[in-house]
């Protein structure tokens, strides 16, 4: 079936029938290819595909996204098989920021709870109080005692937006994403010129440049309903490109331009897409329900310490 030949019609029934067989569900966030959106059982951001997870009865969940979206969801499903299609799927953010760098950089910082992005290996997860994703890091920042320090990472563009929005003093991991951090203020602006009346809408994992001209900043979730309320009819999306196939579908009347490229000679740069995100394939959803593999594997102590932030994370906002 994942022959050359094999056309994407096929692989669509024939994924149909194994997630039948394998009482299976399939899981994928917003940024992935529109072929793998439209097979989903559950398409969502970080905070959604979370909650689905541990909500579901499924026996094999296929967690179309990023490694440590799967890993989240082997953290909240022990005893379910979790497969992600591509292991090599990574992540910018999580990359950024290790188990022992956030371990030393607590010891410099004594005394300050860390709420760590979702965007983290299990590892940081481990080492964290509390965990957030970008629809929920308000509320979560939000909960926390005023007068406890606290340390945000890895995100840094992130953890500027949230100390803005919540007033509180953050110390911050200086990290950040590969896609959001492309996003270039003079081609925004740009854009919105060339498009009268569009609305631009932002990621808060963009820099404050962008972010300053934003008609709205939110999340991934969070962009997508606002694009369906709002009256506009054309918008300029700051954010990984994915999102867009979903805006369409939701709103097919709507135009909606891709933030990215910053200059004309990048024009074939793909600025505005997760390169990691897009290692998932069709087939490769269709090669992990028929061969059950690859599967995630978590020891149990780092499962057990990762769990209670991710268990926070899930009932917040």
């Amino acid at each position: 079936m994942t022959d050359a030949g094999t056309s994407q019609i096929d692989l669509f029934d024939a994924i149909a029938r194994l997630k039948h067989e394998r009482h299976a569900i399939i899981l994928a966030h917003y940024y992935q290819t529109p072929e793998i959106q439209d097979v989903a059982d559950v398409l969502g951001d970080s905070l959604a595909l979370a909650r689905a997870a541990q909500k579901t009865d499924a026996e094999v969940i296929v967690l179309c996204g990023v490694h440590f979206m799967a890993e989240t969801a082997k953290v909240l499903n022990p005893d379910k098989r979790v497969l992600e299609p591509d292991p090599m799927a990574g992540c910018s953010l999580a990359d950024s920021c290790t188990a022992p760098g956030l371990a030393a950089f607590k010891v410099a910082h004594p005394g300050h709870v860390v709420v760590s992005y979702v965007n983290t290996t299990a590892a940081v997860k481990a080492l964290s109080d509390y965990v957030c994703t970008s629809s929920n890091a308000r509320a979560v920042i939000e909960s926390i005692p005023r007068a406890q320090p606290i340390i945000f990472a890895p995100d840094a563009n992130l953890g500027r937006y949230l100390a803005g929005v919540t007033g509180r003093e953050l110390v911050l991991w200086q990290g950040s994403c590969l896609v959001h951090e492309a996003f270039n203020e003079r081609h925004v602006l740009r854009l919105l010129e060339q498009h009268p009346g569009a609305e631009l809408i932002a990621h808060p994992e963009c820099e404050m440049a962008v972010l300053q001209h934003a008609h709205f900043v939110g999340s991934t979730k969070a962009l997508l309903d606002y694009t369906q309320k709002r009256k506009a009819s054309s918008f300029v999306v700051a954010t990984e490109s994915g999102i867009l196939h979903a805006m369409r579908q939701a709103s097919p009347h709507k135009a909606f331009v891709a933030a990215a490229p910053a200059d004309a000679q990048q024009a074939a740069c793909g600025c505005s897409t997760c390169s990691y995100m897009k290692l998932n394939t069709l087939e490769k959803v269709y090669a992990c329900l028929r061969d059950l593999a690859p599967a995630v594997l978590l020891d149990e102590e780092l499962r057990l310490a990762a769990l209670k932030p991710i268990a926070r994370m899930v009932a917040t906002g």
